[in-house]
């Protein structure tokens, strides 16, 4: 089964090039190592088990926020697939040449929500009723750096609503460190994406960012050059975009684009 690898695991990895200790190269049957945006940890882990599964190839996740894992992959370790949930963390991992820039896709894509703990009445119907003081306290992920933070302030700025509830914003390293601070009380509402909002009964979805009016939610994905069996590494990515992983990736929420003629 997949197993999800600690992100302490990751950077002590990056200390070590991936060879074995006789300074041979490291063993074609290693596991693959995914690191994913941690967005993704539940529908990855249902589809590296059937993955697995099907074809007897190992497969480890590292989930953590997109910008943590670029900084991981910059740092040496030996990752084999890369999935970041925004076009700059990828970027930062390919202006150090460690991406392989023929195997680049976009993979999924994904869409804002406004939660509110599940144990509350308040509604918002529109992304105005935000300014209401009863929204003392906005969590969303960190702006400067965490995709889903990034993507919250993008679209309050085009609706011209971030400099009048900034000082309410409480960042988090990650939307699922969002989606947690929600689900305590800790906060009033969070921005976060449907499908974690989905995943959770402690939240409760008060509205949506229409598709086409909010940002352009993009989850790259690419083989880095660190990858110590590419050929395996490119199979799973196939799979991933494939009509059984396709499936499971709409079941839990994304929008898979159409595939390229």
């Amino acid at each position: 089964m997949a197993r999800l690898i600690s992100v302490a695991l990751v950077v002590s990895m990056a200390a070590c090039a991936p060879t074995g200790e006789d300074g041979q190269p490291a063993s074609p049957d290693r596991p693959l190592l995914v690191s994913a945006a941690v967005s993704l940890t539940g529908v990855l882990e249902t589809l590296a088990a059937a993955y697995e599964r099907d074809t007897g190839t190992r497969v480890e996740l590292n989930v953590a926020g997109s910008s943590v894992l670029a900084v991981q992959i910059i740092a040496g370790a030996p990752v084999d697939l890369f999935i970041s949930a925004d076009l700059f963390q990828m970027d930062r991992v390919a202006a150090e040449e460690l991406i392989r820039v023929e195997t680049r896709v976009v993979l999924l894509s994904n869409q804002l929500v406004v939660v509110v703990p599940a144990d509350t009445t308040a509604t918002v119907p529109s992304p105005a009723t935000l300014i209401d003081p009863m929204f003392g306290r906005i969590a969303i992920g960190d702006p400067d750096g965490v995709p889903v933070g990034v993507y919250a302030r993008a679209y309050l700025e085009s609706v011209g609503l971030w400099n009048a509830l900034r000082d309410r914003m409480v960042p988090t390293r990650s939307v699922r460190a969002t989606l947690a601070t929600v689900e305590t009380g800790a906060v009033d509402a969070g921005i976060v994406y449907r499908t974690d909002a989905l995943s959770s009964s402690g939240v409760r979805v008060v509205f949506e960012v229409p598709v086409a009016e909010g940002p352009a939610i993009v989850y790259p994905a690419a083989l880095t050059t660190l990858a110590t069996n590419p050929e395996a590494a490119e199979r799973l990515l196939a799979y991933l975009q494939g009509p059984d992983a396709r499936i499971v990736f709409e079941q839990a929420g994304f929008i898979v684009p159409e595939a390229q003629p």
